[in-house]
């Protein structure tokens, strides 16, 4: 991902703060809201707890999209693969950003799980522009 595109998709989803994450679990697609992103070392990371269905589902099948709204009423659609780094370092760098989550996850921690996203495809839409496609 460009540095300059990878820094819009992030700016737009921590502006959104709740994007929405599809996965798949056999046939059916499952969708829940989400509300981490984690620019770190020019990648973007999510987290979660390794104990919940979506990690089980990525751990199946990789393959994800995601879509959030901002305040102008402009929408990301993004999609690619989610990829394990469960480096404590990136567990840090997540903890710091979201300070609310150390009650419930901790860096290096059995449950804390940290994905990055990967072949990733982004495109911000509007009513009223061209969709803008993020050089990736």
């Amino acid at each position: 991902m460009a540095k300059n595109d990878i820094t819009k998709v992030y700016d737009f989803l921590k502006e959104a703060k709740t994007y929405y994450l599809a996965t798949v679990d056999g046939e059916q697609p499952r969708v829940r809201p989400f509300g981490t992103i984690l620019l770190f070392e020019d990648r973007l990371y999510i987290l979660t707890s390794k104990t919940k269905d979506v990690a089980k589902q990525i751990a199946t099948n990789s393959k994800f999209e995601l879509s959030a709204m901002d305040a102008r009423g402009r929408w990301i659609r993004v999609h690619g693969n989610l990829v394990e780094d469960n480096r404590k370092e990136v567990h840090i760098a997540m903890l710091e950003d979201y300070p609310h989550l150390k009650s419930t996850n901790s860096a290096g921690g059995e449950n804390t799980h940290t994905l990055y996203l990967d072949n990733v495809a982004a495109t911000i839409y509007s009513f009223e522009e061209e969709p803008e496609v993020l050089k990736l």
